[in-house]
């Protein structure tokens, strides 16, 4: 029999996560908690529980026997789920609450990097305005501010001049925009350079890379507005060389393992590092204690190994094998509703895509169209999903969903938050992927909903200027 898995979370992530789960042999069935309705369009289980509700998770894993948990999010990471699932005496695939700090506080994670020699940018950390003002005023610009805690990928701002970085700082200390994650903040020196991520699954010391991948932080084209959680993203990463990769994996990856064991903290699950190519060699902008989004979504279409096995592997101490195709692409686009990241607007139907091998789309901020909009022919509404129920059911367990059907029908989903859904597909060629996501999205109606259009355009111009060709190539569509 296979193994059954119950991920946590909502997101495209854990939609990507599950999708590769099922693609390969070893996994009989998963389920998402909470999940979202988009993944029921590849059939994908999901059961309203709430990722804060850590007792009950533990219940209904006992209560349908999965094999194992594997946990997306960070704020449970952070809150300590895999501790209590492990207390239970059940087999989780993510950090503890102690090693999960080298996301849930910056400061933590820079005195980490300090204490055993990882590079990274200089920086200094403040729990009151003034004096974090007097920094900025002494130091000049550009500088980076980040809120030392969880702030869903905006806490961060690359200040190019001084009232910039006043400003954030105000926000961070006044406005309180950020709420206990701004309690403290970080300010970095800005480090210049071509990012990337690079995330490896861990075990203890031991560790398996995955390929780079390169996000997108800013809001609009040319790098522009506000940082969001994430806009894009494409894996492989032309313009970092292999031998960056290897000196990043010998200076950073295996030393912050290392230091993490000999602290106390030993790391298993997803170590996520956000790094720069600098002159001086790749350094740390910062770490996640989990898969980032969207480059799961970019990077998990690459695997060819079966990931539950790898996964089971680690999780009984085997030693676990994990392979990519080397000879493909894969980019991804968000779509997100007007007004993210600051005013997002809901309501914006969910356009429906035919996907296949190469063609990805995987769902996050959406919900059931209002009863009065959806036509006379679907299901009640239970709590915002559209099902058929007899006597009772309860349409939200796992055993039961089969029966329940809770299957939206292709039109009935409307965006519900900020990132609504990652459209993604894979070619032979960054250049071919890019072509085809292009044009797939500029054929569809998105209205009440934007995205970029420039996803991989800094790796189109690498790939050009390797191939001797004019680095302002035309990356239109």
């Amino acid at each position: 029999m296979g193994i059954k898995v119950l991920i946590i979370g909502s997101g495209a992530r854990e939609h990507a996560v599950a999708a590769s789960l099922l693609r390969g042999p070893s996994v009989e069935e998963v389920t998402v908690a909470p999940g979202n309705l988009g993944m029921t369009r590849d059939g994908i289980r999901i059961t309203r529980l709430s990722t804060a509700n850590h007792s009950a998770l533990i219940d209904f894993v006992k209560d349908n026997d999965y094999d194992w948990v594997f946990v997306g999010p960070e704020v449970p990471l952070i809150e300590g789920i895999v501790d209590d699932f492990r207390n239970a005496g059940i087999k989780a695939f993510g950090p503890s609450k102690a090693a999960a700090q080298i996301e849930g506080s910056k400061d933590f994670a820079k005195q980490l990097m300090l204490r055993h020699g990882i590079p990274t940018s200089a920086y200094a950390t403040f729990d009151d305005l003034e004096p974090a003002r007097q920094y900025v005023l002494d130091h000049g610009a550009p500088i980076v501010i980040k809120a030392d805690g969880l702030a869903a990928g905006k806490g961060v701002t690359v200040a190019m001049d001084v009232d910039t970085a006043l400003d954030a700082l105000n926000d961070i200390f006044v406005d309180h925009r950020f709420g206990r994650a701004g309690a403290k903040v970080v300010i970095e020196d800005f480090l210049q350079g071509e990012e990337f991520s690079l995330m490896c699954f861990a075990h203890g010391t031991d560790f398996w890379p995955m390929p780079i991948a390169q996000d997108h932080k800013r809001a609009y084209d040319g790098d522009k507005g506000p940082n969001t959680g994430g806009m894009g993203a494409y894996s492989p990463v032309p313009q970092i060389g292999d031998d960056v990769v290897a000196t990043a994996i010998d200076t950073i990856i295996r030393p912050v393992l290392q230091a993490m064991d000999e602290e106390g903290m030993p790391f298993t699950g997803v170590l996520y590092a956000g790094l720069i190519a600098t002159e001086d060699g790749p350094k740390v902008i910062e770490f996640n204690a989990r898969f980032g989004d969207p480059e799961t979504e970019v990077v998990l279409p690459r695997l060819t190994s079966d990931l539950g096995k790898g996964f089971d592997d680690i999780l009984n101490d085997r030693t676990p094998t994990f392979t990519w195709d080397a000879d493909s692409a894969t980019l991804g686009v968000i779509l997100a509703s007007d007004g993210y990241p600051t005013t997002p607007v809901a309501g914006a139907a969910i356009p429906a895509i035919a996907t296949d091998d190469h063609t990805h789309v995987y769902y996050a901020g959406v919900k059931q169209r209002p009863v009065e909009q959806r036509s006379s022919t679907e299901g009640p509404a239970v709590d915002g999903f559209t099902v058929k129920v007899t006597p009772n059911q309860d349409p939200y367990r796992a055993d039961q969903q089969e029966q329940a059907q809770v299957r939206p029908s292709r039109d009935d989903l409307v965006s519900a938050s900020g990132r609504v859904m990652l459209v993604a597909t894979t070619a032979p060629t960054i250049a071919e992927a890019y072509r085809r996501v292009y044009e797939l999205l500029d054929g569809l109606d998105t209205t009440g909903m934007f995205y970029r259009h420039d996803i991989g355009a800094k790796a189109l111009k690498a790939v050009d200027g390797l191939n001797g060709q004019d680095a302002d190539t035309d990356t239109s569509h």
